[in-house]
């Protein structure tokens, strides 16, 4: 049972443990990604990951702090110059542990520990989205596009309301035929009102 036991001794006594942390810390931020049996990963994450927030002030102070625990100017160097900068709004989580495949001499399980924001194939199509709460702002987003959809339809109706307009000249509405018609009555009328005079009233014998 391993109560109480929250540190990871890794088999060595303090100082070698503390060497050995401290040289992976410095692999870590010069490469950037290293491949580890998988305990020394974890027990790394909990070491590099404190030096890291402290690198996001740079003061004279901070910069002690961490070149004591690291021990190597280049790589404190870089942690301040390189590092910070792009992990400046991450709240935590500066790491990612990814499981491998185990080793072939003693079946050791293995791991790859990277820098989250030095990931070019996972971070090459993100894009820094706006921090938005949940005050419906969804609510106004959908508002905004439902008139813009009212306004196209109703531009697609005046094209159509137009359209007829080019037709009247070759297609007459019916009002127009029938007022030709009630015009073209009384011309009739008048023919057959010729035709009565043109002919021979009877004569009295043909009355008899």
């Amino acid at each position: 049972m391993r109560h109480g036991k929250k540190t990871n001794h890794l088999s060595r006594k303090t100082a070698h443990r503390s060497a050995l942390l401290s040289n992976m810390a410095c692999s870590l931020i010069e490469h950037k990604r290293i491949n580890t049996t998988l305990a020394k990963a974890k027990a790394l994450r909990k070491y590099v990951e404190p030096l890291i927030t402290k690198s996001k002030q740079d003061t004279t102070h901070n910069r002690r702090i961490v070149f004591s625990y690291l021990k190597n100017k280049d790589a404190s160097s870089v942690l301040f110059r390189d590092v910070a900068p792009k992990i400046n709004d991450r709240p935590g989580g500066y790491t990612r542990i990814i499981k491998l495949n185990n080793r072939l001499g003693d079946n050791a399980e293995m791991a790859m520990i990277e820098l989250v924001d030095f990931n070019d194939l996972l971070t090459k199509d993100q894009t820094k989205k706006k921090k938005t709460r949940r005050r419906g702002g969804k609510k106004t987003s959908t508002a905004a596009s439902k008139p813009a959809e009212s306004n196209d339809v109703i531009e697609d109706v005046e094209i159509i309301e137009e359209s007829p307009e080019f037709l009247k000249d070759e297609n007459p509405p019916q009002e127009d035929v029938k007022m030709d018609t009630t015009k073209a009555e009384p011309e009739n009328s008048e023919e057959k009102n010729d035709d009565d005079k043109s002919a021979p009233p009877p004569k009295e014998g043909d009355k008899k």
